[in-house]
């Protein structure tokens, strides 16, 4: 069964949901599992298309837009159209709906920050997960 994990970060957190969904990523990505970045828009997607290359000095996480990536090589996908080509290792969900290709994924990643449309969209996602009974973890981002 997918396990969940809520990401919240604190009022006095630095960044924002988009630099956490970084770290993470590049945290995940050295663990040697692959990774899909689920975003609301194409216009997000290329924001942490952009971001990936430059939210840290001498990071360096490889990655691709689902439409330009290739699946074999492309450890880490971002996309936005409602499909996670064949990846199930990690899915950062950065929409505020639950993608309905959740299930297949390993680990889900859910990002909440201080926004009050973000937190309000991340709770309905939390009861989404909790009445299915699927297992929950929160970690708080001081």
């Amino acid at each position: 069964m997918t396990q969940v994990d809520f990401y919240i970060l604190d009022e006095q957190a630095a960044g924002n949901r988009y630099l956490l969904a970084c770290r993470l990523a590049e945290k995940i990505y050295h663990q040697g599992l692959r990774i899909f970045i689920h975003t609301e828009s194409p216009e997000e997607a290329r924001h942490m298309d952009r971001l990936l290359w430059t939210f840290r000095q001498g990071s360096f996480v490889p990655h691709a837009t689902l439409e330009k990536a290739d699946p074999v090589s492309t450890p880490i996908i971002i996309g936005s159209s409602g499909e996670a080509g064949e990846e199930n290792d990690v899915l950062i969900n950065l929409a505020p709906q639950v993608p309905n290709f959740f299930s297949r994924f390993k680990r889900v990643v859910e990002l909440i920050d201080r926004e009050a449309k973000v937190k309000t969209a991340g709770r309905e996602r939390f009861r989404f997960y909790r009445d299915r009974g699927y297992p929950l973890n929160s970690h708080d981002i001081k």
